[in-house]
């Protein structure tokens, strides 16, 4: 019996398909995936976060975008939907499917995402020129993960403390970690 070739898909075709399609799915070089539905807090935390973005950068020409912008990164042939997502850069504005600049990307955890966000997707990221700052936020405690390209790499610098100011250098703003998680009712470690 031969064994069945595994098809691989183009971004193009990706990206017609997703044009029509009634669920998001994530693209790396020629493999796609169905994204899930996410629970109350991971919703409540990216609201937060893309809220209190908007706020802090109105009147910029920084952009927050939720979940259902995707981000091309395109040496690693991948389109994904962050949670969160900052662009400053003008070509971004003109592309309404998709965004390649982003300069802040913030990725919600679930037992599920949380070691493809942290390893693959992180690497994935890495390889977008504009890319500044990425957070990994936690929806079953307290606590965010924020990396931060510097001239001697990406820095980790972690976050749980109530008062806790979490800055974003590229940006030039700092966020509070209680306003992000405010009204928020944390994931227990069994769920999703």
């Amino acid at each position: 019996m031969a064994l069945a070739e595994k098809l691989k898909l183009s971004a193009e075709d990706y990206l017609q398909g997703e044009a029509s399609a009634q669920i998001k799915h994530e693209y790396l070089d020629g493999e796609v995936w169905a994204m899930v539905g996410a629970s109350d807090a991971h919703v409540s935390i990216a609201m937060n976060l893309a809220f209190l973005l908007k706020q802090t950068l109105k009147d910029t020409p920084c952009r927050a975008y939720i979940s259902d912008m995707k981000v091309n990164v395109a040496k690693a042939n991948a389109f994904f939907y962050p949670d969160v997502l900052v662009t400053c850069e003008a070509k971004d504005r003109d592309n309404r499917l998709f965004k390649q600049h982003p300069l802040f990307i913030a990725e919600v955890l679930s037992p599920s995402t949380e070691g493809f966000d942290r390893g693959g997707k992180f690497a994935a990221y890495r390889q977008l020129d504009s890319l500044q700052h990425y957070w990994l936020i936690d929806s079953q405690s307290q606590a965010i993960d924020c990396f931060e390209l510097t001239a001697q790499g990406w820095l980790l610098h972690s976050f749980s403390n109530i008062g806790d100011r979490l800055p974003l250098a590229g940006l030039n703003i700092t966020l509070d970690l209680n306003a992000i998680y405010e009204d928020v009712l944390l994931d227990l470690a069994d769920q999703v």
